[in-house]
This record gives structure tokens, C-alpha cells and sequence, in this order.
């Protein structure tokens, strides 16, 4: 930590050094940026439940008491991955030193949360109906966010200027999208009596956040007024949940919206939960063994432990510049 400590402090010394002994050589300027970037997540972990589903690659086999779930994987990732679009805006103090402020969209690629295959849901005795499931919740992150960050410009040759900045990143609203596909099919024997299928779109709202972000890139001069630029930047941040709505709900295709009531409609997301806690782990509603999510409060929105999904990624951004 103390060596941390010392080399930012260090830097702060160059820059200041710098700012104070440089020539005269550049006049304060504005400029402004225009750029679309592809990243790559730099780091996998686990995703958190889906409805309750843990977020394992599940597959399962056989019929009824031999219905066996013979191979399971853990799904890992993060929605650090995909493509972002952005303008800047940036003052030139000097020759060295600038800042820079960025409004970027952010679109994650789609990333598979939870997956089952073909486990038994429920079997009624009285027909011999025994009916099986297979789901996939897919995710995907959509944000706008703001990128303050300061510039150290290291020197200009043969038309190219490299710089580096650093800076925070500072979401300004965003949703994770968990998209779900279930199907039921229900058997009679060895005969499909009737087959259902389910979509449900849920938007998980976040609570407020603060990402890190380091960039090294150049410029190359293009004309008086117009360079392109290139930037290789880091991004490393976290987001937990703080609300989660279903917006859509299909049976066959048909909207079932308002067949669901509020706890399974509406999710608060909670560091602890206790007896108080709208929550089948703390209240089932016994009279309702088909749907586990059901609570004794169907009217009270549902109470859910808070989960992260990590955003970090590695990314490469190409665009013009547009100096005063």
C-alpha cells in the first residue's frame, strides 16, 4: 500500500514538474473526440441466481423416481465484453497536461446465466401426467455512463502525440436484462400430451457505482484541425442489484403479465435477510407447491439477497479527433 502511495504520489510530482517547467510552445485548446470501442472481459466469475436458479449448466435424465441429474457445470463470465460507443470533450492546459470528459453506451454481449435440461417439475398421479422442464436465462448490460479522467501528453513526432490518462467512470443509468426461455412438456407414458412454453424479460435495476479506467493511446495527425486516434483502456468495476421488475411475461406466445401478482412480478435486492423477509426460505406459502417463487405475501414485493456482476474488461477504441 505505501509503495502505491508513493508512486502516485510520484506521478503527481512529474505532472506538476512538467506543468510548471514546460514552454509555451501550445496555447490552451479544447478538443473533441468521437470513438467506438470492442472489449474483452479480464475477469470470470460466477453469476448470481436467476429466480432462484443457481447459475449451473444442469442436465438431467430419466423419467419420474430415476429422473437423475447426471451432469452439472458452473457458469461463469462477467458482462465486461461488448461494444461501446462515445464522445469526449477535452481541455489542453498546456503542452503536457489536459482533462477529459466522456459520455459513452455501453452494450454488453449476451451472456447464458442459468441453463436445466430436462428436469422433473411436477407429476400428478390421479391422470399420470409427469411433465419435465428446460430453461436458459440469458443476460445482457446496457448503460450510459460519464468518464472523467486526466491527460499527461508524452510528446509529439512524426505526426503522432501518445498520451496516457486515467479517470473514473461513473454510471449515469443502466439495466441488466435476464431474458428466459422455458419450455414444459408433459408426458403421459412415453406420449407428449402438451407442450408450454414461457418467456419472461426481467430488467434488474442497479444501485449507484463507481468504476476505475486507465488508458494508453495516440493520435495521429491527419490535417490542421483533425487527427484519428487510438486507445488501448482498462476498465475495472462491480454492480449489485437494487430492483428487479418483470416487464414481460408470454404464455405460447400469448401475454400473461397480469396473471402474475406482485412478489412475482417485483423484487427488492437486500444485504441480509430475516424472518421479516418476504421470502420462501423464510415464509412458503405451502398451499402453493407448483411455483416456489409464490410467497405468504403474494400482494408485498419479493425480498431477495443483493448480487454483483463484474463489467471489467480490456478494450480498444478507434475514432477522430477535433482540436480548435
Amino acid at each position: 500500500m505505501k509503495k502505491n502511495l508513493f508512486l502516485l504520489g510520484l506521478l503527481v510530482c512529474s505532472i506538476a514538474t512538467m506543468a510548471q517547467t514546460e514552454k509555451a510552445d501550445k496555447p490552451e485548446s479544447w478538443y473533441f473526440k468521437l470513438g467506438g470501442s470492442y472489449f474483452n472481459q479480464t475477469a470470470s466469475t460466477e453469476f448470481p441466481e436467476v429466480g432462484g436458479q443457481a447459475p449451473n449448466r444442469d442436465v438431467y435424465a430419466g423419467t419420474l423416481a430415476n429422473n437423475k441429474l447426471v451432469s452439472r457445470e458452473s457458469i461463469t463470465g462477467s458482462f465486461g465484453q461488448g461494444f461501446r460507443s462515445g464522445i469526449t470533450a477535452g481541455y489542453r492546459f498546456s503542452t503536457r497536461l489536459g482533462v477529459e470528459l466522456g459520455a459513452n453506451y455501453y452494450i454488453s454481449n449476451s451472456k447464458t446465466m442459468a441453463q436445466t435440461t430436462d428436469r422433473l417439475y411436477s407429476y400428478t398421479p390421479a391422470n399420470n401426467v409427469a411433465t419435465y422442464i428446460s430453461f436458459q436465462a440469458n443476460g445482457q448490460i446496457k448503460a450510459f455512463d460519464i468518464a472523467p479522467a486526466v491527460v499527461m501528453f508524452l510528446g509529439e513526432a512524426h505526426g503522432f502525440e501518445p498520451y496516457t490518462k486515467v479517470g473514473v467512470i461513473v454510471p449515469i443509468h443502466g439495466t441488466l436484462d435476464i431474458k428466459t426461455d422455458r419450455e414444459l412438456t408433459s408426458y403421459v407414458g412415453n406420449n407428449v400430451v402438451s407442450t408450454t412454453n414461457i418467456y419472461s424479460k426481467d430488467v434488474v435495476k442497479p444501485n449507484p457505482t463507481l468504476g476505475f479506467m486507465a488508458t494508453l493511446g495516440t493520435s495521429y495527425k491527419l490535417g490542421k484541425h483533425i487527427s484519428a486516434f487510438a486507445e488501448l483502456e482498462y476498465r475495472n468495476f462491480t454492480v449489485h442489484g437494487k430492483t428487479k421488475e418483470t416487464t414481460e411475461y408470454t404464455v405460447n406466445g400469448q401475454d400473461a403479465l397480469a396473471t402474475r401478482n406482485t412478489s412475482q412480478r417485483y423484487t427488492v435486492y437486500h444485504d441480509r435477510l430475516d424472518v421479516n423477509s418476504n421470502n420462501p426460505l423464510f415464509n412458503p406459502n405451502t398451499a402453493t407447491t407448483t411455483d416456489t417463487a409464490d410467497t405468504t405475501r403474494p400482494d408485498d414485493k419479493m425480498d431477495e439477497l443483493s448480487s454483483y456482476v463484474g463489467i471489467s474488461g480490456l478494450g480498444l477504441t478507434l475514432g477522430l479527433k477535433y482540436s480548435l
